[in-house]
């Protein structure tokens, strides 16, 4: 990679639930701290899951190192706290944090949130925009940010949010920092990345929300297929199988060679495994077509086995690595 590869420097991941959204994140924020970077991965949901993805304590409402990367880069993690966030938004704009704790003494900011749940999403986006834009001496503090963002079908919603309150507000700080913030996520400067597996209903949702960003004019990024698994069998024979061709009897020779105990029922219950496992393949391999008449940039992370670590993070960001500086290339 080469030491500015892309002029993005907003990444938000989101994804539909189960497909491994927050270990993506975490892997693109390590891929993109490489060769001496440094990478602000955030939180929003309050689930601390980035914390669990990279064996650390819980993550407080400021920005720690969670990992250091190759070639010397770091990622630090930021779980956002709504509360604290708008006491940062009360005592920038208007010099109120200590009025701001009254009201949190008095349950009134959960109240606000509770009944404006676009609150919520306008503190967490004004948050993650003062992040991008900070500089320190002149330069970005953070050469990317990364989002582990709501899932695909809030998306739209979470990001555009901002857009409506720059709607609702004619003039002053509100109006002002509104639409800063949708500046920054409308610009080249932002991407949104996609997350599905190969199955129906991922591919669909992601699908919908890449029709929904684009009509909302939000810049869109890769789709990063997860979970994606080898066949088990050549290509030819996996054809076969997937057809329903493959039998016990195809089989059971080899076993009975084996001298294996109950050949017959063993090799009927191996050539049905096979054959499920060929069609589930088959399937997996006509959404291949699905994802990329999507027309975005592709990339397909394996199947880990075992449980996600570091190391596994660290896998997962080489072929993301490879894949931004293919996208470089190109």
């Amino acid at each position: 990679m080469s030491p500015d590869p892309s002029p993005v420097r907003l990444h938000v991941v989101t994804g539909k639930g189960g497909t491994g959204k927050t270990t993506v994140a975490g892997a693109l924020a390590l891929a993109l701290a490489a060769d001496g970077r440094s990478v602000l991965l955030v939180e929003t949901e309050g689930r601390q899951g980035i914390a669990q993805l990279f064996d650390t304590a819980p993550l407080p409402y400021e920005e720690r190192r969670i990992a250091v990367a190759r070639g010397g880069g770091e990622v630090k993690a930021l779980a956002i706290d709504v509360e604290e966030a708008l006491l940062d938004y009360l005592d920038m704009f208007y010099n109120l944090r200590r009025a701001g704790r009254a009201l949190r003494k008095m349950g009134a900011i959960d109240f606000a949130t509770a009944i404006a749940p676009g609150l919520r999403d306008v503190l967490i986006t004004g948050k993650i925009k003062e992040a991008v834009t900070r500089r320190h001496d002149g330069r970005p503090v953070y050469d990317a940010v990364v989002v582990d963002a709501p899932p695909t079908g809030r998306i739209t919603r979470f990001l555009g949010v901002t857009g409506e309150m720059s709607q609702l507000a004619r003039s002053g700080p509100i109006k002002t920092q509104s639409d800063g913030v949708m500046a920054v996520l409308r610009s080249p400067q932002t991407a949104v990345h996609l997350v599905t597996i190969l199955e129906d209903m991922p591919v669909q949702e992601t699908a919908d929300a890449i029709a929904e960003l684009r009509a909302a004019q939000l810049p869109l990024g890769s789709v990063l297929v997860n979970l994606v698994t080898d066949p088990v069998l050549p290509v030819d024979r996996m054809e076969r199988a997937a057809a329903g061709k493959l039998t016990g009897a195809d089989l059971a020779p080899a076993l009975a060679a084996a001298h294996l105990p109950g050949a017959d029922g063993l090799a009927d219950a191996l050539a049905a495994e096979a054959v499920e496992h060929a069609q589930r393949w088959a399937a997996q391999d006509e959404l291949r077509d699905d994802v990329e008449a999507l027309g975005l940039p592709t990339v397909e992370l394996p199947l880990l086995t075992g449980p996600v670590d570091l190391g596994s993070l660290f896998e997962l960001a080489g072929r993301i690595e490879d894949h931004l500086g293919a996208e470089v290339a190109a």
